[in-house]
């Protein structure tokens, strides 16, 4: 892509940034991100309510406060009622406001399969951010969301499971990062990026690449949503995580003595994950505190190492 080059663009000289982040004095910087996608659940209200969280969670990545949402709409509405687009903005605008932001509008097209999404506006001191670049060797990993959404949305799509059976990842999918990251810059924390797309080994691989760092995995420790290795087992993998694998598993180190289902959940792609989190061990039983008094799951997974960087060494506990 063509490159920007501007004195005030500080994500550009931040490798893998979560967001766009535009200087406007020494303690404001302007955040900007934006997300969509076609339906992962089949009750619209649902999907909106995910697809703003997901969108938000950039924001969150960095410290940002939210401040504005723009929707992102395409619907084919000479097929489907307009009452389920109603309830897809109603779900995504539910989320805008429990993130404490407003929703000013957005843009809609026809088209032939539904996709939503937001573009999603914050603030931040550019003193206090949080970035991919800060990983320390010695600093301890914590996940604050289980894995799998990919798997078991895909078993969704596929009618093998009901949303009654996956109702903890649905519930994670809607849970903003917002409490995540206020504990994070409570305690301290070294280094964050939010895990979507590109699946665990993806992001914490990209992470340890931007900071010179390297990874330890440990694989028992990997959280995951109930059923999530069943439909592993069962094959019902998503396009996404091949993909990831493909681009990612040459970094792994241990990655052909590992079990083959926990290769799947590292690089199953996510949908509105959870925060990844580096913080130097001395830090670590306040960040552990600040989580668990706003009620956020909390999983050590492992720990930052000397290089080569983005290498992810895995290992069993």
């Amino acid at each position: 892509m063509p490159q920007t080059k501007h004195p005030d663009l500080l994500s550009q000289e931040i490798p893998f940034a979560d967001a766009a982040i535009y200087r406007l004095s020494d303690t404001q910087a302007l955040v900007q991100s934006v997300d969509f996608f076609t339906p992962v659940v089949d009750d619209p209200y649902v999907y909106g309510q995910i697809a703003a969280a997901n969108a938000l969670s950039d924001l969150f990545a960095v410290g940002a406060k939210p401040l504005m949402a723009l929707n992102l709409v395409s619907f084919p509405i000479n097929c489907l009622e307009p009452e389920i687009l109603v309830q897809i903005l109603r779900g995504g605008t539910e989320r805008v406001i429990a993130a404490g932001a407003v929703m000013a509008g957005g843009h809609s097209i026809e088209d032939d399969e539904p996709k939503y999404g937001l573009s999603v506006t914050g603030l931040v001191d550019p003193r206090h951010m949080f970035t991919t670049c800060g990983c320390r060797p010695g600093d301890l990993l914590y996940l604050t969301k289980p894995l799998g959404t990919g798997l078991l949305t895909t078993a969704l799509k596929g009618e093998v499971v009901v949303a009654d059976e996956m109702a903890a990842a649905i519930a994670g999918m809607v849970s903003l990062n917002k409490e995540a990251a206020e504990a994070m810059r409570v305690a301290g924390a070294s280094a964050c990026t939010d895990i979507t797309g590109f699946g665990l080994v993806g992001h914490a691989s990209e992470m340890a690449d931007a900071s010179h760092v390297g990874m330890r995995l440990m694989l028992d420790a990997l959280p995951v949503y109930p059923g999530a290795l069943e439909m592993a087992e069962m094959g019902l993998v998503p396009i996404g995580s091949h993909r990831n694998k493909d681009f990612y598993f040459s970094r792994l180190q241990n990655a052909d003595c590992t079990d083959p289902l926990k290769l799947d959940l590292l690089s199953d792609p996510q949908t509105s994950g959870g925060l990844l989190i580096a913080i130097a061990a001395a830090r670590a039983e306040r960040l552990e505190q600040e989580l668990s008094n706003r009620t956020v799951p909390v999983f050590r997974i492992g720990e930052v190492i000397d290089g080569p960087a983005g290498r992810i060494e895995l290992v069993a506990e």
